[in-house]
């Protein structure tokens, strides 16, 4: 079993900085010739005990590779976390928490997989569907009067609208849940959870692996909220939405350079973006670190850091897609968070929200030197 905090002495752990929880949370007990790391465990079938309280009991149940990456990300955020096949997965437990015939409450700048989703339910009447402008939080907390659960997601996808978290948290109703989807800023920039937030949701395909190999998703609970994990690992076993052991193993191996992942790829994006943004063929840069953006304010009081996404506007879909043929650094690709710097025009996609821009190219900065980034898209931009 993986210890959360691998220390003797608990109120040490709980002081451990990000830098040092990604290192050391969700590590095998130390014990002589014992491995570092916990190693993958490819079960289906447990040997079982005549009672199975406290037990594995069967694969789609538990597994340890599991219980490390729950360990080590619930530590990141602080709280207890349970892990599922993606971010979808995560995403439809979640949604599973409105109860028939109840209310959601969803930021309509959001991933347009949690768009399309609760879109569908409202159709087939599940739940009353309200979309709101996040960004605005007294349309959010109007709109959460009555509400089961209401949805955030901050900085947006792909437009980089930044929500209030710690208003809407106290100022929604009584019994209305608050979900914050957190992928983009990662808990090394942001923890809903301490904002006032019952839950967190991560698509850990993004940046907690950042290595563009896994798919998995990861849902964090308030602490004393177990009785809401309780409800979402029920989902999860049911649905059969259980991570793989090969996924969950290098989620871990990917979280132990997070913050250092996180620090370089935000150092990078927020020049990138100061750049862009007195580039004649850029018209509008969305990066919540530019001092002049609209929400810059809220993003320094609220966060730790900027991120390393940049949405840029062009003049329209020929342009953008004229500049991504042209580049040769960057890759077209669907998906961010990796250490590989991509980009994609998000409305080549039909399901897109008719909101975001034609123009609109999001930009997920990697690793790589900003001055080779920089050269490639000077090169792309030129005659735009």
């Amino acid at each position: 079993m993986s210890d959360p905090h691998p220390s003797d002495d608990d109120q040490t752990a709980t002081r451990w900085r990000p830098e040092t929880l990604a290192v050391a949370a969700g590590r095998p007990e130390r014990t002589i010739d014992a491995p570092l790391n916990e190693p993958i465990t490819p079960a289906s079938t447990y040997v079982a005990a005549a009672d199975p309280t406290g037990t594995v009991g069967y694969g789609r149940y538990g597994n340890p590779g599991w219980t490390a990456l729950e360990a080590a990300v619930g530590a990141l955020e602080g709280g207890p976390a349970l892990a599922f096949a993606s971010g979808m997965a995560a995403a439809h437990a979640l949604l599973e928490l409105v109860p028939d015939g109840g209310v959601l409450v969803l930021q309509q700048q959001c991933y347009l997989g949690v768009g399309s989703l609760a879109a569908e339910y409202a159709q087939r009447q599940r739940f009353t569907l309200r979309l709101v402008d996040g960004a605005d939080t007294e349309a959010v907390l109007a709109a959460a009067e009555g509400a089961d659960l209401v949805w955030l997601e901050t900085p947006a996808n792909p437009t980089m609208e930044v929500a209030d978290v710690r208003a809407v948290a106290a100022g929604r109703p009584e019994g209305a849940l608050l979900v914050v989807d957190n992928t983009f800023a990662t808990p090394v920039q942001q923890r809903p959870l301490t904002l006032g937030a019952d839950l967190a949701l991560h698509s850990a395909t993004k940046f907690l692996s950042g290595h563009s190999d896994a798919l998995c998703g990861m849902v964090v609970a308030a602490p004393g909220r177990q009785d809401l994990l309780d409800r979402l690992g029920a989902v999860r076993r049911l649905h059969g939405a259980t991570p793989g052991v090969l996924e969950t193993f290098l989620v871990l191996r990917g979280l132990r350079t997070l913050p250092l992942r996180v620090r370089q790829a935000t150092a990078s994006a927020g020049e990138l973006a100061r750049r862009l943004a007195g580039h004649p063929a850029i018209l509008r840069v969305r990066y919540p670190g530019l001092t002049d953006d609209r929400f810059h304010a809220l993003a320094a009081t609220q966060m730790d850091g900027f991120g390393s996404l940049v949405s840029i506007e062009l003049a329209g879909a020929a342009a953008a897609e004229t500049l991504i043929e042209r580049l040769r650094l960057w890759v077209h690709a669907t998906s961010l968070g990796g250490v590989e710097s991509t980009l994609e025009r998000r409305r080549r996609w039909p399901a897109e929200l008719p909101a975001v821009p034609e123009g609109l190219v999001r930009m997920s900065v990697g690793l790589e030197h900003v001055e080779d980034l920089w050269d490639d898209l000077d090169q792309a931009l030129r005659g735009l």
